[in-house]
């Protein structure tokens, strides 16, 4: 018998938070559906805290699978074959027990529209060997599993244990031929918390079982920085931060742990791009001091595939889209694109896919060496007599 998650009636849904009711919403890595809400795993550092969905820890759908895939592929912003997609990524886990079915159903579906758009399903849960032959039945898709692991020993903070994420790491990259790519998630990392020698050791091992690795750090928005003093959980900042804290000391460990690795990434498209035997679809080539760590020969497929577009270039693509009517191109680098005049991110994302090249809003430049990363943690460079 197939479990699955309780349908939520339309009345229910209009007492949701408004941004809980968007069931397709555009994000960094690409067009995030999440019409399944609620997770019972209790990682304190959930971004669930900025949806207002912290307390809804049994899933439900919004919708059917059907139509929320309908919902997809005919939103704005989707592009057939180029717009990469995650599936369950802001508030659920694709694998409980309940929710595995859901994540089949829509992998599936748009695999049965012969789509060849990268798919990535982020979890920590328990994946099981039959999942193995249900992936390989997919055709057309790309999907990557990456798979969270943190390592944190703290229960208060996360309850569920990192090893279960290990082990499914484990079992899902051993079969040969695969069709469907790994990736170990490691993230968040924490100063203090979970960067201990043993810790990044750990992980060092853990990661020869992956087809990439990618390191990140903590989202510490104002939201789960009110949980954490509320709960009285070991704060990590003095403040929050817009995007994720990554402190330079502790790149360094883990450059300097991963010294010699070929499959070690900053940032998560390159990981999932290098998996695939693909460039960057998100286009980070232009900013050389990301690619630092990269293998050759995924340097000289990035490269050619790089293509710095010209303001009108950027316009004409930005023209059908009524988000982007105020769009103003500041400037074009080799490095990227910085626009104005944009309400909100997802046109920013909509052109960084659809031209292959990175796009910055001026209102939130991303400082040398710093790599997207919040400033926390971080020195300006000395300057030069």
């Amino acid at each position: 018998m197939t479990i699955t998650v309780p349908l939520l009636s339309r009345e229910q849904i209009n007492r949701l938070p408004e941004r809980a009711r968007e069931v397709v919403e555009y994000r960094k890595s690409g067009l995030s559906l999440n019409h399944i809400q609620g997770c019972p795993l209790d990682c304190a550092y959930c971004i669930r805290h900025t949806y207002g969905l912290w307390d809804q820890r049994q899933p439900r759908a919004l919708m059917s699978d059907a139509q929320a895939v309908e919902e997809l592929v005919n939103h704005r912003y989707f592009q057939p074959h180029v717009t990469p997609v995650q599936v369950f990524n802001r508030a659920t886990d694709p694998f409980l027990p309940n929710v595995r079915p859901h994540t089949f159903a829509v992998l599936e579906d748009l695999d049965k529209r012969e789509l060849r758009n990268h798919v990535l399903v982020i979890t920590r849960h328990a994946m099981r060997a039959d999942d193995v032959d249900r992936l390989n039945q997919l055709r057309h898709v790309k999907v990557t599993l990456l798979f969270t692991y943190s390592g944190i020993d703290n229960k208060d903070i996360e309850p569920y244990p990192s090893s279960v994420a290990a082990e499914s790491l484990k079992l899902m990259s051993e079969p040969p031929g695969r069709s469907y790519r790994t990736v170990l998630y490691w993230r968040p990392l924490v100063p203090g918390l979970n960067d201990s020698p043993a810790h990044l050791d750990r992980v060092y091992e853990l990661s020869h079982h992956a087809d990439a690795t990618v390191f990140t750090g903590l989202f510490y928005r104002g939201q789960i920085a009110d949980y954490y003093k509320a709960n009285n959980l070991p704060e990590p900042y003095d403040e929050t931060a817009r995007r994720k804290i990554v402190p330079e000391t502790l790149e360094k460990r883990v450059l300097s742990t991963f010294a010699g690795c070929e499959s070690l990434f900053r940032k998560t498209s390159c990981a999932v791009s290098f998996a695939h035997g693909e460039a960057d679809y998100n286009g980070h080539y232009g900013i050389r001091e990301l690619c630092d760590i990269c293998p050759l020969a995924q340097l000289d497929l990035c490269k050619s595939a790089h293509r710095v577009p010209t303001a009108q270039q950027i316009q004409e693509v930005a023209s059908g889209m009524p988000d982007a009517s105020g769009l103003v191109v500041v400037d074009v680098t080799e490095r990227a694109a910085v626009v104005a005049g944009l309400a909100e991110e997802q046109p920013r994302y909509y052109l960084q896919h659809a031209l292959g090249f990175q796009v910055h809003d001026v209102r939130h430049p991303h400082r040398d060496r710093r790599h997207g990363r919040a400033e926390i943690g971080w020195k300006e460079p000395e300057q030069d007599d």
